[in-house]
């Protein structure tokens, strides 16, 4: 019996489409990786044994050669031409293994990952990591296309199988690559430059990126007009008349007044009369339009202005309500739906709902209005609901997005809201004024979209043409004008769409980016308020390169990638060019960034006037500075030398200990209840080989130091067996101390001697100091706290009786002893 192989995106979405796919007779075991289902079918007219699995979201990534991943020793330019290799993307969960290890001897593979660009380069990643096990021919290879995971969708998609499409992929590889080499080259010397020199900039990565840059400047543009606005007084003349004990205020036809002088003039022409007299009653009947399908876009903005949810957020709980079967697929640009829609039995799914069912059933009823047209954009159907739900199944967050996509459905099928309005023109003398109201005659889509209903604003009195009315003694008041508002999250998605800045699917990322690396602040209304670094880098490019943030830079890109999806332009020559574009002005932005410097330099303070006294330098003995804000790190003022550090916790310096390699002060960093000695300038540049960069004294192997690997290690992981257990220096205990020659008989852990203060020691009877096995030892094995941090090391041995508990091997009796054992 032949064997086919389906591959989802996800291991929920493989677990649906499998139930769905066998009438709920798979079976289900452990794969490699992720689950695998497994069921007996029918497949091209012959029996087949279906097995459906998943990968989880990309499986490759794309990356730098490894030796240009060194920021201190590669020349940012050179990432322009570097060698590029695909890497997988989550190496730890061995989706490449497990794909291998189901697909070896199968004979069709079936794609059913997300319809989309980025899905059809996930494909290619499928079939590339199938091929070097099994030679799939291309007719063996099949396509899935599905909006929904529904019974009728999957079922239709299985049945109507097509083929994977290279030209969509290869645009998402043109993107990866040229957006891989122009952000990283832009971002490391950004960084490097700009932290090199000042020390309070709070942010770790001063990054560069083709659509965030633009996405920034949108808001540093409206910040300009804000700071820049000069407001202009202007008066305008308020006047109310009574009708039938009724004040009812008039606006002036004129509107408002730019000239003072001019006011007071018409000011005194109204105060010759003390009646108005109704010149007109106009009634006419208006409509409000009922909303288009909707598509990504929308959902974003609705959900950042209706609900104060961020676009990141919102396609979260998209996803896991798509998944999940309660939404078709949320990533589209159509908002128009197909003409076989089956609009009717969609709507039928939400009548039994106790928030709008009563509307849909009446809709129902009385039939559907037909939906306005819209764009379709050849990807997926608009967003819409695929079955009932309760808030109690989904939860607070799941529940408001999947009622904003119910709501706009059944609102898009909806009439249009009706309502009468009424124009009033009053004449006093010679001057026109009016009066304006509505009333609803059908609130229609409103009904549903309660944040669309309309009130009644009628005028209290009705008017009849040529009545008089006495009026109330006119005003002249003053304002003045006001600046817009800083741009709303919503108002940003809809530039970003206007100008083709990122795509449906990543314009949540984009506008997470410039909010994470602190370039814009969210204040209330979720609008977007630069911060004073993002302005400045914004300000730069203007200076050096206005290219660099304009919107028409990237969309025109963008236009060129789509061209390599419609197959109408040659992937080569589309990326070579745009490499070669960029890497003409990352030249030049290097030449000039003395213009941007020039900026920072009048908001930011130098490094070497920033933060607080620490440690000592090893290298001159004098005192380095703490600098705590993003990213932290130690600067050396007399040897104008920066040393990074872990981020994200505290640094303290550690009991005035030095380390024995190059004399510095240590330190000790704590995060969340985790804590590790550090020498700054080991864990820069470690001086033993088996060290690597950025590790702890826990990791050092030095045979001597009492803070080293070997003097704090007390015995292997009883977990993975393949790290080590290491004191922590933030322990509580006045002195906690490895004993050099002993051993546990029991277990071979080394034997520690342990001392408490006095007044706080938790041992029984006041007792201070035990010396025991932290494994074995009646009062020290209920006070050790394990807290998970990554430390391997070369193993010796697995300890005594080959039972892998002990550190193996025999000690070293002697400093001589130890230095030739690690040595040789």
């Amino acid at each position: 019996m032949k064997t086919v192989l389906m591959v989802a995106e996800k291991p929920s979405l493989a677990a649906s489409i499998a139930k769905i796919l066998s009438g709920g007779s798979s079976t289900s075991r452990k794969g490699r990786s992720n689950p695998v289902h497994e069921y007996d079918t029918t497949f091209r007219g012959e029996k087949v044994n279906m097995k459906m699995t998943s990968v989880c979201g990309h499986v490759m990534s794309l990356d730098f050669n490894s030796k240009y991943n060194n920021w201190d020793a590669v020349d940012p330019l050179e990432l322009f031409t570097a060698t590029t290799v695909q890497k997988e993307s989550m190496p730890k969960l061995n989706i490449v293994q497990h794909l291998q290890s189901e697909g070896k001897t199968i004979s069709y593979l079936v794609l059913w990952l997300d319809c989309d660009r980025e899905g059809e380069n996930i494909c290619f990643e499928v079939i590339d990591a199938i091929k070097e096990v099994n030679r799939l021919r291309d007719d063996q290879i099949f396509r899935a296309k599905f909006s929904a995971i529904t019974d009728v969708d999957i079922k239709k998609a299985f049945n109507t199988l097509g083929k994977p499409n290279e030209n969509e992929s290869l645009a998402v590889d043109a993107r990866q690559n040229l957006d891989l080499r122009l952000g990283c080259a832009f971002t490391r010397f950004q960084t490097k430059y700009f932290q090199g020199k000042y020390g309070d900039l709070d942010s770790t990565l001063i990054s560069y990126g083709p659509c965030q840059t633009p996405t920034l400047g949108f808001c540093v543009e409206r910040h300009g007009i804000i700071q820049t606005f000069t407001p202009e007084p202007y008066w305008v003349i308020e006047i109310c008349i009574s009708a039938e004990n009724f004040e009812v205020p008039l606006n002036y036809s004129r509107g408002r007044i730019f000239d003072q002088q001019c006011g007071h003039i018409l000011l005194l022409l109204l105060k010759q009369h003390n009646e108005a007299v109704v010149q007109s009653v106009k009634y006419s009947t208006q409509k409000k339009q009922r909303p288009q399908a909707m598509n990504t876009v929308e959902m974003l903005r609705f959900a950042s202005s209706g609900l104060g949810m961020g676009p990141q957020q919102t396609m979260q709980v998209a996803e896991r309500l798509y998944i999940s079967g309660y939404i078709s697929y949320p990533r589209t640009e159509t908002n128009s739906y197909p003409p076989n829609f089956d609009l009717m039995g969609t709507l039928a799914t939400q009548k039994s709902n106790s928030h709008w069912g009563d509307f849909v059933r009446r809709l129902i009823s009385t039939g559907i209005t037909s939906p306005r047209k819209g764009s379709d954009h050849g990807d997926h159907p608009p967003i819409t609901p695929m079955r009932a739900a309760s808030e109690a199944e989904l939860g607070s967050d799941g529940w408001r997005i999947f009622s904003l996509v119910c709501q706009n459905f059944i609102a898009s099928l909806s009439p249009d809201c009706t309502y009468e309005k009424v124009d009033i023109t009053f004449m006093i003398g010679d001057e026109e004024f009016t009066c304006t109201g509505s009333k609803v005659l059908d609130p229609g889509f409103t009904a549903v979209q309660h944040w669309q209903k309309m009130e009644d604003s009628l005028p209290p009195v009705q008017f009849v043409k040529g009545a008089r009315y006495r009026t109330k003694e006119p005003r002249l008041t003053q304002k003045a004008t006001t600046p817009p508002g800083y741009l709303t999250e919503s108002e940003l998605i809809t530039l970003m769409e206007k100008h083709g800045i990122g795509t449906d699917a990543s314009i949540p990322v984009h506008i997470n980016n410039i909010c994470v690396r602190n370039f814009v602040t969210i204040a209330s209304g979720r609008r977007l308020i630069p911060n004073t670094l993002g302005i400045l880098l914004v300000h730069g490019y203007q200076r050096i390169d206005p290219d660099l943030v304009k919107p028409s830079m990237r969309s025109e890109i963008e236009k060129q990638f789509d061209l390599i999806a419609s197959g109408k332009a040659n992937f080569d020559i589309v990326l070579a060019h745009a490499v070669s574009t960029f890497q003409a002005k990352y030249k030049y932005f290097v030449e000039n960034t003395e213009y941007m410097d020039q900026l920072f330099e009048l908001s930011f303070t130098k490094l070497s006037e920033t933060g607080k006294s620490l440690s000592k330098c090893g290298l001159c003995t004098r005192y380095m500075k703490l600098i705590s804000q993003k990213p932290m790190r130690l600067h050396c003022k007399n040897c104008e030398a920066t040393y990074k550090l872990p981020q994200g916790g505290s640094i303290k310096l550690y009991q005035g200990n030095v380390c024995p390699l190059d004399q510095f002060e240590l330190v000790v960093y704590n995060a969340g209840g985790k804590s590790f000695i550090l020498c700054p300038y080991c864990y820069n540049f470690p001086e033993i080989e088996d060290m690597g960069n950025n590790s702890g004294c826990n990791k050092c192997p030095h045979p001597t130091c009492p803070n080293a690997a070997p003097q704090t290690s007390v015995t292997s992981c009883q977990t993975c067996d393949e790290g080590d257990l290491v004191l922590d220096p933030n322990s509580g205990a006045v002195r906690v101390a490895v004993s050099p020659d002993n051993d546990c008989d029991t277990c071979g852990t080394s034997i520690l001697t342990v001392e408490f203060n006095p007044e706080k020691t938790p041992f029984k009877e006041g007792v201070s100091k035990i010396t025991g096995c932290v494994i074995c030892h009646v009062e020290l094995s209920p006070l050790v706290e394990l807290s998970r941090q990554q430390f391997k090391r070369r193993r010796r041995g697995r300890g005594r009786g080959g039972k892998g508990r002990g550190r193996g091997g025999r000690k070293p009796r002697t400093k001589d002893e130890a230095l030739d054992q690690y040595f040789v």
